[in-house]
């Protein structure tokens, strides 16, 4: 097993970006993701750290965007991450690092936790609009997989089923890494999940058209 490993301090903590290298050299070259492979890699000696200390995060969204999600009990993810509830209860004090080092260590299609990424405003014509704001959208993925051909984005959170705006969290990941790598928004999978329940869906393009209709967030980042 050959886990790479930066601490990155940005707005909000630090967080511990993690890249299982063989699984992403293989993954990769299987599905033609090599501008995936160059990205992940490059964050180490390249991520602009200085933007994530101020914007809009993504995490802190809070309008709804995605109107339909496929509601699954019993995914794959749910069962990695009662796995990692239990075999890394003891190892780590937060769920999400439970949760995300035993998919990293353990699943074959999880290459990357914790994954920065941001938006630049001019790569988004409703920007300001939305987000009242000129600097950066910024965001950590919490679980990125590559399977049948897809890129997946997953957000881990404890409660799945109480949450009002986790898929417009993890849309607008996919929309930020579909920007950083170049690989076209419907070769991108999105989800979130717990250990009980996961709920999926295909970003589109379409999703942005909804964005005009938004009022300007009125969140704290």
């Amino acid at each position: 097993m050959v886990i790479k490993q930066t601490f990155l301090n940005h707005k909000g903590g630090v967080y511990i970006y993690r890249l299982h290298e063989p699984k992403l050299k293989r993954l990769c070259k299987e599905n033609g993701f090599s501008r995936l492979k160059q990205y992940l890699e490059s964050v180490f000696n390249e991520c602009p750290n200085e933007l994530f200390n101020n914007g809009p995060r993504g995490s802190c969204l809070k309008f709804q965007l995605i109107d339909e999600l496929n509601n699954i009990s019993g995914h794959e993810v749910s069962s990695l991450a009662k796995l990692g509830l239990d075999v890394n209860k003891d190892r780590f004090r937060d769920n999400h690092s439970k949760v995300q080092v035993c998919m990293l260590e353990n699943d074959k299609n999880t290459v990357a936790m914790e994954v920065p990424i941001w938006l630049d405003p001019k790569e988004l014509a409703a920007y300001e609009h939305v987000f009242q704001s000129k600097e950066n959208l910024t965001g950590h993925i919490d679980i990125l997989r590559i399977e049948n051909g897809c890129v997946w984005i997953w957000d881990y959170k404890p409660n799945a089923q109480k949450e009002k705006y986790a898929a417009t969290q993890v849309f607008f990941y996919a929309l930020m890494l579909s920007k950083r790598t170049g690989i076209p928004l419907e070769e991108f999978r999105c989800g979130y999940f717990d250990q009980h329940y996961s709920y999926l869906f295909k970003p589109s393009e379409s999703f942005l058209l909804k964005l005009n209709k938004q009022e300007s967030l009125k969140t704290s980042f």
